[in-house]
């Protein structure tokens, strides 16, 4: 039914997609500009391909914030499997890599990953996919959950180290969905310079500027540590409406924001 048909609303809040389902949100927020849009289709496309998903934190340049925020080095593959060595000899890539499927539809496939640690199996991949740099990171993943102004940070845990020193000569090993699937290192005896939070400040600053620049108010961060640095952080993923409740008190923050937009247009 389409949405004219219904309400009337003080907010949509919507978490599916499809192309019908885009066209109908968009044709109702021209019709009802009063109507606040959790969040605007075009925008949430944006995270749905991993070429264009990390594109807005390339271009940050924050200062002055206790630390510095960047993405792994990667490269996007569309061609013949075949390909893939060469392409990525060419462009410089360090081994191993991690495979991400470009496109992020929702489906478990999307999320998939594979660590490839050798230039041969790299042509055992599947296309369309995002390679990206395997950076050490103790172990550890940072999940930042963005609710509005809100920022809320959990640690969880995350592939081991690789061993550079080693032979790299494993093939192609598949993991599950690391971020969702792990456990949460937040009561976990960690090295304090593995388990440190990254500082306040600075994830304020980058959710401040990702709110502007992606045009979402829900979604998080997935962010790493270098392994051996106390203040280079790398933001590997970014998800649209992830699942809140691993964020702590997320109950609160949600119908807490859900009210102040509300309050807001009555003001």
């Amino acid at each position: 039914m389409p949405l004219d048909e219904q309400g009337p609303f003080d907010i949509v809040l919507h978490k599916l997609s499809g192309r019908d389902w885009r066209q109908n949100v968009e044709e109702y927020r021209k019709s009802h500009p009063e109507v606040i849009v959790l969040d605007p289709p075009d925008a949430i496309q944006h995270l749905y391909n991993r070429q264009s998903m990390l594109q807005d934190v390339a271009d940050l340049d924050l200062c002055h914030c206790e630390g510095t925020v960047g993405v792994p080095k990667q490269l996007v593959i569309n061609g013949d499997p075949a390909s893939i060595p060469n392409a990525v000899a060419k462009a410089g890539l360090k081994l191993p890599l991690v495979a991400k499927p470009l496109v992020v539809d929702g489906t478990a496939k999307s999320h998939a990953l594979s660590l490839a640690y050798d230039q041969l199996s790299l042509s055992e991949l599947d296309p369309p996919l995002v390679l990206q740099e395997f950076v050490n990171h103790g172990g550890v993943l940072f999940k930042v959950y963005i609710v509005g102004d809100t920022v809320k940070v959990v640690r969880r845990f995350s592939l081991p180290d690789v061993d550079e020193s080693a032979s790299l000569g494993y093939g192609v090993i598949p993991f599950p969905r690391v971020s969702s699937a792990a456990a949460s290192a937040d009561d976990a005896d960690l090295d304090p310079h593995v388990g440190e939070l990254p500082p306040p400040l600075l994830l304020d600053k980058l959710a401040t500027e990702l709110r502007r620049r992606l045009g979402l108010r829900l979604f998080n961060l997935d962010i790493i540590r270098e392994h051996g640095t106390r203040d280079h952080y790398y933001v590997i993923d970014i998800n649209y409406f992830p699942g809140y409740g691993k964020m702590p008190g997320y109950e609160h923050i949600f119908t807490d924001f859900l009210l102040s937009l509300v309050q807001g247009k009555h003001r």
